[in-house]
C-alpha cells in the first residue's frame, strides 16, 4: 500500500523508558544470565528470541514467558527474590542512551512558543511539544533506576507519567495493548493551557524499543519511533521482520503461525478432522482481540525504524526546535526551575514516606 504522508504536525511525545531512554535491557540480561548459571546453566545465556518476548510486557506477563521457557529447579518466589536483589544493586548505575539528554532536552525547550503572545510569531506560530512517560516499569524500580539521574526525568511532570502498576490500566491491559498510551495522552490533555485544543493520537510519536511497545503504540492510532537493541533488530532480521514490527503486526503473524501448528498438530491426531479445542486452554487467538484498538498494515506510513535517538530529524514529523540561546534567557531559567522543582519534590516525598 502507499505509505500516508499528510499528517498533521506531532504535538506530543510519548516515551518509553527500559532500552529506549536508559541502558537497562542489559541490565536485565546479567541479571537473569547470573541466576541461569546458577540454577540451570544448560539454559545460559538468555537468548534473544526469548529476550525478545519479554521486552515491553508488564512485569507479570514477562516472568510467566520467562518460566515456562527456563524451568527452573526453584519457586518463581525464590527466583524473584534473587533477580529483584541483584537488580537493586545494579540498577543504581543506570545511564542515558545516547541521544536522550539532547532530545528530551530540545523537546522541552519547545515551551518556548508558549511564552509570547501568537501576534509577537510569524504566521504560521511554531508549537510546543508536549511530553509523557509510559513504561511498564512499577513505581520500585522505577525509582531504583532513576533516583541518581532525576534531573534526566525532571522533564517528566510528575502527572505524566504512567507507571506499569498505575491505577488506571485495567487489569491484563498492558502493552501490547494500546491502554497506556491512551492513558498517558488523557493525563497531557487533563493538564493543556487554557485555549490549547486537545492532542488527538494521530498527532502522538511514540517512542518504543520493544516490539509489544510498538504494537501498543500503533494499538492507539499514534505514529511510532521503533528505537530496539542491535541485538533485538538483528533477531528481528532474521525473519525479514521489521515490516510487521512497524506495523504492529509481528505479534499476529506469531500468533497466526502458532495456530497453523496447532490446527496441523490436530489434524494428525484426528485423522484430518480438527476438533473443538478441548484441553482447558484459552485459544492463542483470543490473545490479540479487543473491540476498537486495532493494529496498523503494512508500509502504511505510520512507523519508522531509527537505529539511535541521536540526531533526531525533528522536521519530519513537523516539529519545530528554538535556538539554543533561548534556554539562556530569564523566562526559560524560571520556568525550567519550578518544573524541576516540582518533580524533585515529589520523588523525595514519595521516598520519606517507605
Amino acid at each position: 500500500m502507499a505509505p500516508r504522508t499528510d499528517f498533521p504536525p506531532v504535538r506530543a511525545c510519548l516515551f518509553d523508558m527500559d532500552g529506549l531512554l536508559l541502558d537497562t535491557e542489559d541490565i536485565y540480561t546479567l541479571c537473569v544470565n547470573e541466576l541461569l548459571r546458577k540454577h540451570k546453566k544448560e539454559k545460559a545465556p538468555l537468548p534473544w528470541s526469548i529476550k525478545a518476548q519479554l521486552q515491553g510486557r508488564p512485569g507479570p506477563a514477562a516472568l510467566d514467558i520467562f518460566h515456562n521457557w527456563a524451568e527452573l529447579p526453584i519457586s518463581r518466589e525464590q527466583y524473584k527474590e534473587e533477580y529483584y536483589a541483584l537488580q537493586a544493586q545494579k540498577f543504581k548505575h543506570t545511564t542515558a542512551l545516547p541521544g536522550v539528554k539532547e532530545l528530551l532536552q530540545k523537546l522541552g525547550s519547545t515551551r518556548y512558543w508558549d511564552l509570547k503572545k501568537d501576534d509577537e510569531w510569524p504566521a504560521p506560530k511554531p508549537h510546543r511539544v508536549h511530553i509523557a512517560l509510559a513504561t511498564s516499569s512499577h513505581e520500585a524500580n522505577f525509582r531504583m533506576k532513576t533516583n541518581h539521574i532525576q534531573e534526566l526525568f525532571s522533564v517528566f511532570e510528575t502527572h505524566r507519567r504512567v507507571l506499569g502498576d498505575d491505577p488506571r490500566i485495567p487489569e491484563g491491559r498492558g502493552k501490547p495493548l494500546p491502554d497506556i498510551y491512551l492513558i498517558a495522552l488523557k493525563t497531557i490533555n487533563d493538564s493543556l493551557p487554557e485555549g490549547e485544543e486537545p492532542i488527538t493520537p494521530e498527532e502522538c510519536l511514540v517512542f518504543e524499543d520493544s516490539i509489544p511497545g510498538v504494537e501498543a503504540g500503533r494499538r492507539a492510532g499514534m505514529r511510532v519511533i521503533w528505537c530496539p537493541h542491535p541485538m533485538l533488530k538483528q533477531e528481528v532480521d532474521k525473519t525479514n521482520g521489521t515490516k510487521l514490527v512497524l506495523a504492529g503486526l509481528l505479534n499476529q503473524a506469531q500468533i497466526e503461525k502458532e495456530k497453523a501448528e496447532k490446527k496441523k498438530a490436530q489434524a494428525g491426531l484426528t485423522n484430518g478432522t480438527v476438533e473443538a479445542n478441548t484441553d482447558g486452554t484459552a485459544d492463542i487467538e483470543k490473545t490479540t482481540e479487543s473491540e476498537n484498538d486495532k493494529p496498523g498494515e503494512i508500509d502504511d506510513g505510520w512507523a519508522e525504524y531509527l537505529p539511535s535517538l541521536l540526531c533526531f530529524p525533528y522536521e519530519r514529523y513537523g516539529i519545530q526546535i528554538p535556538d539554543a540561546v533561548v534556554n539562556e534567557e530569564p523566562s526559560m531559567v524560571e520556568t525550567a526551575k519550578i518544573d524541576e522543582g516540582e518533580v524533585l519534590q515529589a520523588v523525595q516525598t514519595e521516598v520519606a514516606d517507605n
